[in-house]
Parts: C-alpha cells; sequence; structure tokens
C-alpha cells in the first residue's frame, strides 16, 4: 500500500500522484550525473572530522514539550541565494534544517556554502540528487538517489547525515524501507509556506507566521523572495515567544531512521 505523507497530502501534496506497483517497476531511473570528486581544504575537513567525532550537530538542549519550539527546513539547495541567508541566521542566533539536493552541492564551488551550513551549526539533510519523485523509482534507483548525496555530502563536511525530505514529499512503505537501510528519518512538514508557487516575501513571512508549537515550516532557499522574507518570519515568531530549533532538536534527539515525521 502506497502512504503519501499521511493527512498532509490533503493539504500540501496536490502535485504528487500515487504510483502503482507495476509502474514502480517498469519507470527509468533518473540519469544521475558521474560524482566527481570536490576540492576541499584538508585542514578543514579535518577540523570538521574532529568535531563530528565529538558529536554533531552541535547540540543545544531545549525541552520543546514545555517551551514553544519551531523549526525552520529549507529545501533545494545550497543555492545563489544560500549565503545571504546563512547571514540572516547567523546575525539573530537562528539554527535551521537544510535539506540539500546533492547535484546542487556538486555545484557549490568548493563546497563552501555546503560547509558554511554545518560549520554555523545548522543541520543538514538528504533531499535526493536530482529531486525525483522517490515514490515512482525502482527500490536500486531510490538508493542510488540517496546514497549520492550522502556520499558528497560527507566528502564536503565529515558530517553522515540523519534525516532526508523526499521531494514533494513523494513517500511509501518501500521508499520508508530504503530510507531505514540508509539510517535516515523521513522529515516531512504541517506548514506549507509555498514559496514555490507565490514569489511575494510578505505572504511567506505570514504563512510562516502561523506556525503552531512544533511546527515543521517548509520554505526553499533557493527563491530570493523567499530569503527576503526571513526577517519579518523571525520577527513574527520571536515577538509569539517561540524558540527556533533545527529538526532533531525539536524532538530531543535524533530521530529514527524509517520514521516519517511531520510535526511535534
Amino acid at each position: 500500500m502506497r502512504v503519501w505523507a499521511l493527512p498532509l497530502a490533503l493539504i500540501a501534496l496536490a502535485a504528487c500522484v500515487t504510483y502503482s506497483v507495476a509502474q514502480r517497476r517498469s519507470a527509468e531511473p533518473p540519469e544521475i550525473v558521474p560524482m566527481r570528486p570536490v576540492s576541499v581544504d584538508p585542514v578543514v575537513l579535518a577540523k570538521r572530522l574532529v568535531s563530528m567525532q565529538a558529536g554533531w550537530p552541535r547540540s543545544r538542549k531545549f525541552d520543546c514539550a514545555r517551551i514553544k519550539c519551531v523549526a525552520l527546513t529549507f529545501d533545494d539547495g545550497p543555492g545563489e541565494h544560500t549565503g545571504r541567508l546563512l547571514d540572516l541566521l547567523r546575525a539573530r542566533d537562528v539554527r535551521a534544517t537544510f535539506f540539500v539536493i546533492g547535484q546542487m552541492v556538486a555545484a557549490d564551488k568548493g563546497g563552501l556554502i555546503t560547509r558554511r551550513i554545518v560549520e554555523d551549526g545548522h543541520e543538514i539533510g538528504n533531499h535526493s540528487w536530482s529531486h525525483p519523485p522517490l515514490a515512482a523509482l525502482s527500490h536500486e534507483a531510490v538508493r542510488r538517489e540517496l546514497k549520492h548525496t550522502e556520499d558528497i555530502v560527507e566528502q564536503v563536511t565529515g558530517v553522515r547525515m540523519r534525516v532526508m525530505r523526499p521531494p514533494y514529499g513523494s513517500t511509501d512503505d518501500d521508499v520508508a524501507a530504503e530510507t531505514r537501510r540508509e539510517g535516515l528519518a523521513q522529515i516531512l512538514w504541517n506548514v506549507d509556506t509555498f514559496d514555490w508557487r507565490d514569489r511575494v516575501a510578505a505572504k511567506v513571512a505570514k504563512r510562516a507566521g502561523e506556525a503552531k508549537p512544533g511546527s515543521i515550516v517548509l520554505l526553499h532557499d533557493i527563491h530570493r523572495s523567499t530569503v527576503d522574507a526571513v526577517p519579518a518570519m523571525l520577527d513574527t515568531l520571536t515577538k509569539k515567544g517561540y524558540t527556533f530549533v533545527t529538526v532533531s532538536e525539536l524532538y530531543g534527539k535524533t530521530p529514527l531512521p524509517g520514521r516519517t515525521y511531520i510535526s511535534r
């Protein structure tokens, strides 16, 4: 039986469709561009590996059962606007979770932005290599999409990711099984800002500002308008008494591999 992001499908996944077993088996796997080595400063990587051994991401303790927490998540990068977003978050001492696409990491010259995501204390997650609907693919194609991205992120940052987000929220029992094998929890969302559709900063900020305690907010750092919305978004949620946390901090521990999370 195919599972489409539980009740979330009714409100946020209108573009997704359910695929039959026959379609899954006959689906052509996406073409994956061979991964080329990324030039990484060995000194920087050595420091990251030492930090990783001490525990990553850097743990901050929040009891989100008692305080108002919200997890901001950014998909599809790193892109041309991600650096500015990181500047805005750093200025406010805000941590978020970034679900990166492998091809975008490969295009990140020297891996500078990808490494900065980790070094600034944000959580980094797997958003596949080429952004296909995973439930449409064969088991092997799903594995390749996840593994290629895991490998390049670890090569660039020294970090092995523990969370993933299926593109379009496209998941089912078979995708869950593959994520379990790869040690990845599936992170969906319960607040969709529709920033991919409505490229208006004020609209995006308003929708994000309607988050409830324990919400996971879906955003995309590849859009200028989304980054433009961040200051107002942070102001609104801060005035409402929210603490900004990563997905793992929202749950107080690393989410369980293969399990699907929508909100706290």
